[in-house]
């Protein structure tokens, strides 16, 4: 069974360790704070150098397998092995069976992590039986933003939860991209509160001027906004026209998707479920939180029926082709054009 990671810290926090753990899922940043956990409950920090090995599972032999699980600790209760990217074991090679067989009759004195990279969505089944497992899912925006408080307070930052959120809604909730800005505002002066604007500066993205804020405006029909917001998000930094009409065409795909739900009678907090599933199964990118989306589109799903959602597709198709074209320079006309077509077509629904 996959446990959840609050599961796995609670679990933790009792003093329980299993002889082995199995993490997955597309999240690496919590895959590493999950390994940090179990390495404090499990090894004293005097003794860890003596009892922590760390791996890559396609570089290990049947005999290392054995070896490195099977060798007691050094004046210490018990050892840890680390064996990262362990997608590399194919299903029938040696290194793999004797690991199998290994997990069926665990050392009582060692404590093995597996890490499976993100690239691998499935989840090995064999490992997951044998393992406690925990599949590190994608932060929704309300999670990803108390992460972002926890965080900052670790690198001593006085983080204000309005700059908390301002921060996961310019840069989505990736975890990696969020550690590197709150890295930057590290150097920022000790004990001073960084603020909403401190924030916007140094990510160079203001409030009410964000991705999500254009791709808002366009699908509730606030034409002029979302014009006026161009020129300013496409001088934002690593943004580009491509960019911002594929993180619309998302937005306009799970439209399309809710719209189905829609019309097969689903409505309010069951109409949220089926699409949040849905996201789930597919695991899109680029999205600020699939709850948050989800309950986004199925407020506004009354005014985008099957007909209008087919056509802005294509419109936005056009538009990524024609940015992509070498011969078109004006990313600004091109974007523009696209919110008016898109504009006109909400005139033609209603």
């Amino acid at each position: 069974m996959a446990h959840t990671q609050d599961a796995l810290s609670k679990s933790l926090k009792k003093g329980e360790l299993a002889a082995a753990y199995y993490l997955h899922g597309p999240e690496d940043v919590l895959k590493d704070e999950a390994v940090r956990a179990i390495l404090e409950r499990a090894l004293d920090p005097a003794m860890r150098d003596f009892n922590f090995d760390q791996r890559s599972a396609s570089q290990l032999s049947p005999d290392e397998v054995y070896s490195l699980c099977n060798t007691l600790p050094m004046l210490a209760e018990r050892r840890v092995v680390l064996i990262r990217e362990v997608e590399a074991w194919k299903r029938k090679t040696r290194t793999r069976t004797e690991f199998l067989d290994y997990l069926k009759k665990p050392s009582p004195q060692t404590v093995v992590i597996l890490i499976q990279g993100s690239a691998e969505e499935s989840e090995d089944k064999e490992l997951a039986q044998l393992t406690y497992t925990v599949r590190l899912e994608p932060l929704s925006a309300s999670q990803a933003t108390k992460w972002v408080l926890r965080h900052a307070a670790s690198l001593g930052l006085n983080l204000d939860s309005s700059a908390a959120e301002h921060l996961v809604v310019a840069l989505g909730t990736d975890l990696g991209s969020l550690s590197a800005e709150l890295a930057k505002l590290a150097s920022l002066p000790d004990n001073v509160p960084i603020t909403l604007e401190q924030v916007g500066t140094v990510v160079g993205i203001r409030r009410g001027e964000t991705l999500l804020d254009w791709r808002t405006a366009v699908i509730q029909d606030q034409s002029a906004l979302a014009v006026s917001l161009v020129p300013c998000i496409l001088a934002q930094p690593g943004m580009s026209g491509v960019k911002m009409v594929t993180a619309l065409g998302t937005s306009l795909l799970g439209l399309a998707v809710t719209r189905k739900f829609h019309d097969r009678g689903l409505r309010g907090r069951g109409l949220e479920d089926a699409v949040f599933k849905a996201l789930l199964r597919s695991r899109p990118s680029g999205l600020f939180g699939y709850k948050e989306e989800a309950a986004r589109w199925a407020q506004v799903v009354g005014r985008w029926p099957a007909s209008r959602s087919s056509g802005a597709l294509r419109a936005a198709l056009e538009a990524d082709q024609a940015l992509k074209n070498t011969s078109i320079s004006d990313e600004r006309g091109v974007l523009t054009d696209l919110v008016l077509r898109l504009g006109v077509q909400a005139m033609e629904a209603a």
